[in-house]
């Protein structure tokens, strides 16, 4: 079982009382963004429905996943992590975009 690291924004950090940048969970295979979102609400219940939709399960807005320096924010949440990310090299970032003017 893949142990994912997963860098968070700082406000869902303090939400679920995790210190240092990066939550770390085990995630049954195959790990993909979808596996492992549900392992870290399974194991933080108060972010669930921060990251996805409570009813859709869909990305919220302004959020970005980050694989190996890629966006896969957009359909590629039911791939299969990449090897960096299942062996701990890398982390799976969840990035708060920025918006305005």
């Amino acid at each position: 079982m893949p142990n994912i690291r997963i860098e968070l924004p700082l406000h869902l950090r303090r939400l679920a009382a995790i210190s240092g940048y990066e939550a770390s969970i085990d995630v049954a295979a195959p790990a993909t963004i979808t596996s492992t979102l549900d392992a870290l609400e399974a194991r933080y219940p108060m972010l669930e429905g921060t990251i996805r939709d409570h009813v859709t399960r869909k990305r919220r807005d302004f959020l970005r996943f980050f694989v190996c320096g890629e966006d896969w924010s957009f359909g590629r949440n039911d791939d299969p992590l990449p090897t960096a990310i299942l062996e701990g090299k890398e982390p799976l970032i969840v990035l708060g975009a920025i918006a305005g003017g």
